[in-house]
């Protein structure tokens, strides 16, 4: 295998992930035979029926390597070399274009000879589009680039001077990016760049993957890598309370005979599929077990779109009628559009056209029916409260970090849940070989699991992780054991992955200083020398060190390592109360980001003085400390 993915350019293998992407529908890492056929069927490919059969099970047998019945990316990488040498791919590229409305654009790598074809899609372009200009419609500072153009390709202009990237990812998690840290007037290339890269570290700090894009892709307007980012930016906003410590009324999804614990453990994707169905069952209409081929009638939709509508029951609220006239419209466009112009009346006509229904496009008609969740619920919170309201509590600020911090790193599958998505190891794996220890994937259980004994199957995994963590990555693991891993302890699952977080931090100071060991010593040290040298008046005793709930010793660095980064007048030094440390905190985290820095540490960890979070901002304040001297 890793021959293969040798000789693969980077772009081409961006494309290919790209592919992978569209055809993993459910986001679960892994394609199954049938999702392969449906490609192949989607795509209308001139070949006879047996002939797609002939590929699919050459697919299933040749690559399917450890034999799960699922293929994941390295083993599609393979085959679709293979195809790409044949006609077949040909047939394959155009045929899917025209039938997915794909915009093609052809280049040229710099590391491989042959031209190499991104693709983006039309109708995703236009989505993002109208919610941005909808989003962002009275903000000022956006005013110059409002509203844009969804038929042309003024959003890939619009985006490149990074204040609407950073205007976005406010929008959908609030305060990410402290706004004093935005470059807004009189713009120059570095100023823009600048703005770039708060982006970049900002989408990265909430959980988006942004592992192969960097502030020049964005500055060129490269749309595939563009519309990747904005999708997961909007995402994250769309998401943000399908959640049910956000939001307790999801308890009303609860199947007769679950326990709560299992709801918790779905992601918002399945929270939103349960949702749309608790609505269907109430009106008595058939289920959907997805968001593209089961809605592509608009009739469920129509459905659901009855059950959420205002009833005039509360003393405010404005009864909303549902027109029902269109449902039995015999051209599946034209029922589309009258039910779009039924969910115009709740305000939610966002994310998709009547096409968009029709063609079945499962990543905007998630984004539709998240819309529609946000406005409209329709659900009330259960009176009874013999639920463990400690199951409610939501995660804390570490838990976020971490898992934020392992999405932005690109594990597959998502981290949605810390513990419950890390009960069989396969995250903490990937971690290892991001961190440099070496993983044998032959002593690795992999999905799906069967019925029967599959949790030993995830405890296996588990005692391989916490043997790996022992005896190659040499971590402190004293007394934790697989099982606590694979029942979600908090504490020792913490851990391990505090261990993992610092691991890969300490690795990217060591490759800038030529392969040294770095510890906290070296790093405290190397703080308060460059510090000192600047003739600044702070210093750390240690990531203890009590001084650093004002974030003066922070803003100093930045202003050490970037002089002119940090605006003088932004930053209070003297009487400082809680509300001014946390001012500081914000403005010392966004512009350490703006600098090039890729923090993941929150604020008030810096105020708290949360020593673990305030050694990876030392860490990866020295990382660009070093990175500027080479």
């Amino acid at each position: 295998m890793e021959n293969n993915v040798t000789t693969i350019s980077r772009e081409e293998l961006d494309e290919l992930r790209e592919a992978f992407d569209k055809i993993d529908i459910d986001n679960s890492g892994y394609v199954s035979d049938y999702e392969l056929q449906d490609l192949f069927k989607e795509a209308s490919l001139p070949l006879p029926g047996y002939k797609v059969r002939e590929i699919v099970e050459k697919i299933i047998a040749v690559t399917d390597s450890n034999k799960d019945g699922k293929i994941n990316f390295e083993e599609f990488v393979s085959i679709i070399q293979e195809l790409k040498s044949k006609d077949v791919s040909k047939t394959y590229r155009k045929s899917i274009n025209k039938k997915l409305g794909i915009t093609a654009l052809g280049g040229t790598s710099s590391i491989s000879t042959e031209g190499t074809q991104h693709s983006y899609s039309e109708e995703e372009k236009v989505a993002f589009v109208n919610w941005i200009n909808k989003a962002l419609q009275d903000d000022p500072d956006c005013k110059h680039l409002l509203p844009m153009n969804p038929s042309d390709a003024s959003l890939f202009k619009c985006l490149a001077d990074g204040i609407l990237l950073c205007k976005m990812i406010n929008f959908s998690q609030p305060d990410t990016i402290d706004e004093r840290a935005i470059n807004k007037k009189k713009l120059t290339p570095f100023t823009i760049s600048e703005n770039l890269n708060l982006a970049l570290n900002s989408a990265s700090a909430i959980g988006c993957t942004v592992v192969n894009i960097g502030s020049q892709d964005l500055q060129e307007g490269k749309p595939h890598l563009v519309l990747g980012l904005l999708w997961q930016i909007i995402k994250a906003g769309l998401f943000a309370d399908i959640e049910i410590s956000r939001n307790e009324a999801l308890i009303t999804l609860l199947n007769e005979g679950e326990e709560l614990d299992q709801l918790l453990k779905l992601s918002p994707e399945e929270l939103l599929l349960r949702w749309v169905n608790y609505h269907l069952t109430n009106a008595g209409w058939q289920k959907i077990s997805n968001f593209s081929q089961d809605i592509k009638d608009s009739r469920a939709y129509y459905h659901l779109l009855n059950q959420i509508a205002p009833k005039g029951d509360g003393p405010d609220e404005i009864s909303v009628k549902i027109d029902f006239s269109g449902f039995h419209e015999k051209n599946d466009l034209k029922r589309a559009e009258y039910m779009l112009q039924q969910a115009d009346k709740l305000g939610c006509r966002q994310f998709v056209t009547p096409a968009d229904v029709v063609a079945g496009n499962p990543k905007l008609n998630l984004a539709f029916v998240a819309n529609l969740f946000n406005t409209h619920p329709a659900l009330h919170k259960p009176d009874n409260s013999s639920y463990d309201l400690n199951l409610l509590e939501g995660e804390s600020n570490e838990e976020r970090t971490f898992r934020n911090w392992m999405n932005s790193l690109g594990v597959s599958p998502y981290v949605n849940h810390l513990y419950s998505d890390l009960s069989d190891a396969l995250i903490i794996f990937q971690l290892y070989e991001m961190t440099r220890v070496p993983v044998d994937w032959n002593h690795v259980n992999k999905r799906p699991y069967p019925l029967l004994g599959g949790n030993m199957k995830k405890i296996e995994n588990c005692n391989y992780a916490v043997e790996l963590g022992k005896t190659k990555a040499k971590f402190s693991l004293v007394g934790i054991a697989g099982h606590d891993l694979n029942e979600g302890n908090p504490t020792l699952t913490l851990a391990l992955i505090w261990q993992l977080m610092r691991r890969y931090t300490l690795n990217v100071l060591s490759d800038l200083g030529e392969g040294e060991k770095v510890n906290d010593e070296i790093i405290i040290n190397w703080v308060n020398k460059t510090l000192s040298n600047a003739n600044k008046k702070t210093s750390i005793t240690s990531f203890k060190d009590k001084s650093i709930s004002t974030s003066l010793p922070v803003l100093d660095l930045i202003d050490a390592i970037a002089p002119k980064a940090i605006r003088p007048e932004m930053v209070k030094r003297e009487d400082l109360s809680y509300q001014d440390k946390l001012n500081n905190a914000k403005y010392a985290i966004s512009v350490a980001r703006k600098i090039g820095a890729r923090i993941y540490a929150l604020p008030d960890d810096l105020v708290e003085v949360k020593p673990k979070m305030v050694m990876t901002v030392f860490a990866c304040l020295m990382g660009r400390g070093l990175n500027k001297i080479k």
